[in-house]
């Protein structure tokens, strides 16, 4: 832990004008940072200080432990994560290690989330957004890690297809909801330059999901499905590198070149906020909360088909539905409340910044790591995956065009999402291990290759 940290003996909290001290040398934290975090978190009544400590160090794991631990109103889900290993060490039912495993992650999430937005309050904003881009969707990309590791690659498919459709119509659609609700007499406006640029990165990713499909319908009849296969999964590859390459341009666009254009949706509230943990505490804390994460990860993914026979539920309604509604549970809430406050610059931020990040640089990432791993994963998610994502792509794109927003476009997203899960929830496809246009198989009649 920081060990320079100055701490008060009163109130058993940090010495704010140290820490301000500190923060105040940063450079303004990077854009997208804003998270649900600052809106989560709340000042807890139980006071883990003990009022004569006389030892420094104890006194400041404490003070950690009530910031980090209860300074979320998502604390009361904490107690999941024990209960998860107990269940795992003493073989309880199968469902009920996912359960429980799917509780945990709630708060973890949103407290990786609010860990990163504390280091980067000392890191200035390059490293901060940085930071940001790989941890602001830790929990879906540890899922992915791990399913890759089992290779279950129609799970990592489906809970990184299900995160972007999560996000774009249940997260923004939601949010426009609620505040179109509560600002009836107002006219809600929004920055459009910050849309448009994610709106053309999601086109871009979707591109590069439509051209392996295409190819693989499109060769049908071509030499052989062997042949179709290794076709699809170069053109994967090379996709997935030039996705990269787009994100790591969209990230020097957005925290140099043309900073002005994000930093609209921070400014009110930024005013005021400073950080509440040292650098190296929070830090550790991250390490410490990611192993856990990867812990109650590698459960989901080990418990997912088991979880699917006892509930009736298929793989592929979890996957879309219910891992991404769990793993961004806290964006969720925090882009709601930025929505009813008026301020839809964040909430936009939220969701679509989120969403991008998983479409052009988690979804690639995996494809590169599973190239590296020998595990054959490709961009081609099916036609009716694909269709799905494209048809949220494209209203969203729609929806956003005009700058200005009311509760009616909410609402036909939000019952997009409802419509989407419904067809996920009907389909019961069953799954095989691996990919079957990447066997080189052609697939069977009414069954979708992952």
């Amino acid at each position: 832990m920081d060990s320079q940290e100055p701490w008060n003996l009163e109130n058993g909290g940090a010495d704010v004008k140290g820490l301000e001290k500190e923060a105040s040398s940063a450079d303004r934290r990077a854009p997208h940072s804003t998270s649900a975090s600052s809106v989560l978190r709340k000042n807890s009544d139980l006071m883990l200080v003990p009022a004569r400590v006389r030892f420094p160090v104890l006194r400041q794991v404490f003070a950690n432990l009530q910031e980090v631990i209860l300074g979320t109103k998502l604390a009361i889900l904490f107690p999941a994560i024990p209960l998860a290993v107990a269940a795992d060490f003493y073989k309880f039912g199968r469902a009920w290690i996912f359960a429980l495993s799917l509780l945990g992650l709630t708060p973890l999430a949103e407290r990786v989330s609010f860990l990163t937005e504390q280091i980067a309050y000392f890191t200035g904003p390059t490293v901060g957004g940085l930071l940001n881009a790989t941890c602001g969707n830790a929990t879906e990309l540890i899922i992915a890690l791990f399913a890759l590791h089992q290779n279950k690659i129609h799970v990592v498919k489906y809970s990184l297809l299900g995160s972007v459709l999560s996000n774009l119509l249940l997260v923004l659609g939601s949010s426009l909801l609620c505040g179109g609700l509560a600002n009836l007499n107002k006219e809600q406006r929004y920055d459009r330059k910050q849309a448009d640029v994610n709106s053309l990165l999601l086109l871009l990713g979707l591109l590069c999901h439509l051209l392996p499909l295409m190819v693989r319908y499109g060769g049908s009849g071509g030499p052989g499905a062997a042949s179709i296969a290794d076709y699809t999964l170069q053109l994967s590859r090379a996709s997935s590198i030039v996705m990269l390459l787009a994100y790591v341009a969209y990230i020097v666009f957005q925290l140099k070149t043309h900073r002005q254009l994000f930093e609209s949706q921070e400014e009110d509230e930024e005013d005021g906020e400073k950080a509440v943990i040292g650098f190296w505490s929070a830090f550790c804390w991250l390490i410490g909360m990611t192993m856990i994460i990867a812990v109650l990860s590698e459960y989901v993914v080990g418990t997912i088909e088991a979880t699917s026979s006892t509930w009736g539920i298929s793989v592929s309604f979890i996957s879309v539905i219910l891992l991404p509604i769990v793993g961004n549970a806290a964006e969720h809430a925090g882009s709601i409340i930025f929505a009813l406050k008026n301020k839809l610059d964040i909430s936009l931020g939220v969701a679509l910044g989120s969403a991008t990040q998983i479409s052009m640089f988690v979804v690639p990432f995996c494809v590169i790591v599973s190239w590296i791993m020998g595990t054959l994963m490709d961009l081609d998610f099916s036609l009716i995956e694909t269709g799905c994502l494209g048809f949220t792509i494209l209203i969203t794109s729609f929806t956003l065009q005009d700058g200005t927003s009311h509760y009616m476009k909410g609402a036909v997203l939000f019952l997009c999402y409802i419509v989407i899960a419904a067809c996920f929830f009907v389909q019961k496809t069953p799954q095989s291990p691996m990919n079957i246009s990447n066997l080189g198989v052609e697939a069977p009649a009414g069954v979708s290759s992952a």
